[in-house]
C-alpha cells in the first residue's frame, strides 16, 4: 500500500475511542529495513499515534495545466460509470447478509464464523460476539496466513506487509472483554466473506469489494475465549465494527438484527441489513418490533463507553408492582452479550429480589437454599392441590420511555434451572455499588435474558427494535431456514 493509501485509512479509523485518556505505548517504525523505536505519551485518538509515528508522505505533485485537466475529468466521466457497471455486474449488490450464530455450552459465549478469502480457498475463522466491541481483533495465527501470491492481508503481527503495501508497524491497546486481558493490536486488513440473503434464506456467499480493516493481536488474548474462537468480533456503534464496515462495503442500511440461541445445539442468527427477518413457520420479526431510542451512558458522555448500547428504562415492574424510581435512572441500562447474566446496581437488585420473592411466594411457589452465583432460587416442583401443575413465574416489565413502551420478561428468560436440580433461581445478579462490569450502568442486561428475543439495532435513526419472547409466535432463534432455495 502506498504511503498516501495507509495515511487515508488511519484518518478513516481515528475517530474511534479505543484507547484511554493517557496510554504509554512503545512504537516501532520500520520504513526501507530502517527501524527505529521511541516511547512517548499519547493521547486518546489513535490517530496521533499513527500519523507521528509513520514515515512522511511525499510531497505532492505539481498542479496539471487546466486543458489537461478537463480532458482527465472528461475521461473520468466516461471510464468510471463503465468499471462501476462491470463491478456491479460481476459482484451484485446483496439485500442484507446472514450469519449463523452459535451458544458455546461452557463459556456460555456466542460465536459465528467469518470467512476469510486465502488462495484459492475460503477459510472459515470462529469469532467470539461482543455487542459492544468497537473493532473485529484476531490473533496473529489467524491474522497472517497470508502467502506470496495473495496481497489481501495488508499487514501482519511482525510488520510483514503484502507486495502491494509498505512495511509500517502501528499499535494500540486492545482489550478482551470476556477476560480483562489487555495487549496491542496491529491494524490489518483483509477480504471478509459471508452469506447474501433475501431475509428468508441464505443466498451467494459475496466477499468485501475493498479490505475489510481490523486489528490482529497476540495469541495470548485469546485465553478466556470459547472453544476454537480466534478473536472478538465488535458489534458496537464505531467506524471500524462489523455493522458500519459492513454496511459501508456493500452499501446496506445501517442496521443488524440479532436473534441469540437458547440451547448449544441449535444455531441463533445475525443479519446485517434491513428485513425482512423471516423465522419459520414464515414469521417476519421486523414487523413485531416495539422501538425505543439507543441513548448514551447518562453519566459517561466522551468517556471510552460512550458508544455502548443503552436505553432509557424508567421504571421495573414485577407483576406490576414498580420498584423506586431513583434507583433505576440514575446509572443507566446496557445491553451486553459479553455477560451471560444481567447484573444489577446493589440496591436495584435488592428492591428487584424483595418483591419478586413476595410475589412469587404469593403464586405458591416454595423458596429454597441459594446457588452460587444465585441470590434468589425456587422449587420447580409443583405443590398443593394439583400435584401436576406449575404455576408461572411472575413477569418482570423494563418499562421504557413511556409506560406503553415496555420489554416483558417470562420465565424462560428470568429463571436459570440448575442442573441436576428441581431448582431454578432468578436470573440476575448483584453487582455491587457502581460496579465496573457495567461501566457504572445500574442495570446490565445480560445475554440470558436476550436469548430467542429478537433485537434490530438501527444506527441511522440511533432506535432500537426489540420483541419479548418469541415463543409467544410461536417460534424461535432457532428458526431461521439455513438451506439455501
Amino acid at each position: 500500500m502506498a504511503q498516501k493509501g495507509v495515511d487515508t485509512m488511519l484518518r478513516f479509523c481515528c475517530p474511534i475511542a479505543c484507547c484511554p485518556a493517557l496510554v504509554q505505548v512503545k512504537v516501532q517504525v520500520q520504513v526501507q529495513g530502517k527501524e527505529e523505536e521511541e516511547e512517548a505519551i499519547h493521547s486518546t485518538s489513535p490517530s496521533s499515534i499513527f500519523h507521528q509515528y509513520l514515515a512522511p508522505m511525499a510531497p505532492p505533485p505539481p498542479a496539471l495545466p487546466l486543458r489537461l485537466v478537463f480532458i482527465s475529468s472528461f475521461v473520468l466521466s466516461m471510464v468510471v460509470p463503465a468499471i462501476t457497471s462491470a463491478a456491479e455486474h460481476l459482484h451484485p449488490k446483496p439485500n442484507a447478509l446472514v450469519l449463523p450464530i452459535s451458544k458455546h455450552a461452557s463459556t456460555l459465549q456466542y460465536t459465528a464464523s467469518i470467512g476469510r478469502q486465502r488462495t484459492p480457498d475460503l477459510v472459515p475463522t470462529i469469532v467470539s460476539l461482543d455487542l459492544n466491541g468497537k473493532f473485529l481483533w484476531l490473533s496473529h495465527d489467524s491474522a497472517s496466513h497470508n502467502n506470496s501470491s495473495s496481497a489481501q492481508s495488508r499487514s501482519d503481527c511482525s510488520g510483514k506487509a503484502g507486495s502491494s503495501s509498505r512495511r509500517h508497524r502501528s499499535f494500540i491497546p486492545i482489550g478482551n472483554a470476556f477476560s480483562k486481558m489487555i495487549s496491542v493490536g496491529n491494524l490489518s486488513e483483509d477480504t471478509i466473506s459471508l452469506h447474501s440473503t433475501d431475509g428468508l434464506n441464505p443466498g451467494s456467499v459475496v466477499s468485501t469489494p475493498t479490505p475489510f480493516l481490523f486489528f490482529s493481536v497476540p495469541e495470548m488474548l485469546t485465553r478466556g475465549l470459547a472453544d476454537r474462537s480466534r478473536g472478538v468480533a465488535g458489534l458496537g456503534r464505531t467506524a471500524l465494527a462489523l455493522p458500519t464496515q459492513l454496511s459501508t462495503l456493500f452499501n446496506l442500511s445501517r442496521k443488524f438484527g440479532i436473534c441469540l440461541p437458547s440451547s448449544s445445539n441449535t444455531d441463533g442468527v445475525i443479519f446485517f441489513g434491513d428485513g425482512p427477518y423471516d423465522l419459520l413457520p414464515g414469521i417476519d420479526v421486523s414487523k413485531i418490533l416495539v422501538h425505543t431510542p439507543l441513548i448514551q451512558h447518562p453519566r459517561h458522555r466522551g468517556g471510552h463507553h460512550e458508544d455502548d448500547y443503552y436505553v432509557p428504562v424508567s421504571s421495573i415492574m414485577v407483576n406490576g408492582r414498580p420498584l423506586p424510581m431513583p434507583l433505576i435512572s440514575s446509572g443507566g441500562t446496557k445491553i451486553s452479550t459479553t455477560n451471560p447474566y444481567s447484573l444489577l446496581e446493589t440496591s436495584v437488585y435488592e428492591s428487584l429480589s424483595r418483591i419478586f420473592i413476595e410475589e412469587a411466594v404469593a403464586m405458591n411457589h416454595t423458596r429454597v437454599r441459594a446457588v452460587a452465583p444465585f441470590r434468589t432460587c425456587f422449587s420447580t416442583r409443583a405443590s398443593g392441590d394439583l400435584a401436576s401443575y406449575r404455576a408461572a413465574m411472575p413477569v418482570i416489565d423494563l418499562v421504557m420511555q413511556s409506560s406503553e413502551v415496555f420489554w416483558r420478561i417470562f420465565e424462560t428468560n428470568s429463571m436459570i434451572p440448575v442442573v441436576g436440580e428441581d431448582v431454578w433461581c432468578l436470573g440476575f445478579l448483584d453487582g455491587g455499588r457502581n460496579h465496573e462490569e457495567g461501566a457504572g450502568a445500574s442495570i446490565v442486561i445480560g445475554a440470558h435474558l436476550l436469548e430467542d428475543n429478537f433485537l434490530q439495532f438501527d444506527l441511522h435513526l440511533s432506535r432500537l427494535g426489540f420483541t419479548s419472547s418469541l415463543l409467544l409466535s410461536q417460534t424461535t432463534c432457532a428458526n431461521f431456514n439455513f438451506t439455501s432455495n
